[in-house]
């Protein structure tokens, strides 16, 4: 509680603190009042949430988080003008008095701190506009704005019946975060528009809970390609993230939601490998379940996954986090040609145009989104179907991936 309090005060402080620039540029009340009822609000429910652990309304998640990043995230931009402005009034002010002390009696001014200039509050609130309009953006349209991006891949050693091959890949569904089945429809359809030969999700289904798939298994039963559909585990299915009343309660999800990658017709791979045949000959696709670096739980086994596979075979690994890859595949003396991963989401915040992408993601995984490639390994990183926390996305839209495999 002393904890929840704190964080509040500064909240508060921190609020009395941006409200002086509001009043320096209007003196129309009822802007001031709609300043104080908003934040009011957003901090009422952030109380009542970590009071009670339940929201006020039974809203998504999400849509909490996405209130809190608009109050915040203006005040972490406005704050450090106004500081410097202060700074910049209370040295002229200490100037001011320093020079009046040396003053006779008679020609002593009175001394006072310099009002605030309208300028540099305008020019504050105004670039602090700028992600607030697009974090706002970004929870109305960016959240569902799916992109479909392409690329095609030359590999000598690919069987001759699998080149123009092609491989659709969704990651990162997060179906406990969605609040609109018409837009989950379109990304379905638009996947299925692509008429890959194959379709490989590389998990992440649900948020934590099993049950939050209930009300989308007709979306994704819909997904549909020629040489079947397989899929992994990510490190929101297994269910870490959630207090459980049990253990056990916690190992029944778990089962449940291979359940539901079966009754949607997925065909869900455990630290395993298979072979995808045409007109004679193969590929061979694996996958593993969840391993990450740091703090995430190393459940997938490379190793358990390719022990029956030969050297000589065209390989495709599917791993939810794409550190596994720089870590275990990159150095594994096995040559596996392709890898395909999510995870990062790209942070669901970013700059992305031709010849250019960036993220804060990057300073954590270096890679996050798009293709990447060492010692002749590929490793291509989805950017997510989904969204988390944030309910939105800024700059690194949804994806859709289709691979095409060529021989060369």
């Amino acid at each position: 509680m002393n904890r929840i309090i704190s964080i509040l005060t500064i909240w508060l402080l921190a609020d009395i603190y941006l409200f002086q620039a509001v009043k320096t540029i209007t003196s129309n009340r009822y802007i001031w009042w709609g300043f104080w009822m908003y934040d009011g609000l957003v901090a009422s429910m952030v109380l009542y949430y970590f009071i009670n652990g339940k929201l006020i309304v039974n809203f998504p998640k999400g849509i909490y988080w996405g209130f809190i990043l608009l109050s915040l995230l203006p005040k972490l931009i406005v704050i450090p003008f106004l500081f410097l402005e202060d700074i910049g009034r209370t040295v002229h002010l200490v100037i001011n008095w320093g020079v009046n002390i040396f003053q006779s009696s008679s020609e002593q001014e009175h001394v006072h701190l310099a009002s605030r200039k309208k300028f540099i509050s305008q020019l504050a609130l105004s670039i602090a506009a700028v992600p607030f309009i697009g974090l706002l953006y970004g929870m109305v349209k960016g959240k569902y704005d799916y992109r479909v991006h392409r690329i095609k891949l030359k590999f000598a050693d690919l069987p001759d019946a699998f080149n123009g091959f092609t491989i659709t890949q969704i990651s990162d569904i997060h179906c406990g975060s969605f609040d609109s089945k018409s837009d989950v429809d379109k990304g379905v359809t638009l996947a299925n528009q692509q008429k890959s030969d194959l379709l490989l999700f590389t998990g992440d289904l649900v948020n934590s809970d099993a049950a939050e798939m209930d009300e989308w298994m007709d979306a994704f039963s819909k997904l549909t390609a020629p040489f079947g559909k397989f899929s992994i585990l990510g490190n929101h299915d297994y269910g870490d993230y959630k207090n459980w009343e049990s253990e056990t309660a916690k190992f029944n999800n778990l089962n449940r939601l291979k359940e539901i990658h079966k009754e949607i017709g997925f065909r869900l791979m455990l630290n395993e490998s298979l072979k995808i045949e045409k007109s004679g000959e193969h590929i061979t696709l694996i996958g593993v379940e969840n391993w990450g670096k740091g703090r995430f739980q190393k459940y997938g086994d490379l190793e358990k996954a390719i022990a029956d596979v030969g050297d000589e075979d065209f390989k495709i690994l599917m791993s939810h986090d794409p550190s596994h890859w720089e870590a275990k595949t990159v150095p594994h003396p096995k040559h596996i040609h392709l890898t395909l991963a999510g995870h990062t989401h790209g942070m669901q915040f970013g700059i992305e145009i031709p010849g250019f992408k960036w993220s804060p993601i990057k300073y954590v995984y270096p890679q996050w989104a798009g293709i990447y490639n060492e010692k002749n390994k590929y490793l291509y990183v989805n950017r997510g179907f989904g969204f988390l926390a944030y309910p939105g996305r800024v700059g690194i839209l949804p994806e859709i991936t289709v691979i095409t495999l060529e021989k060369g």
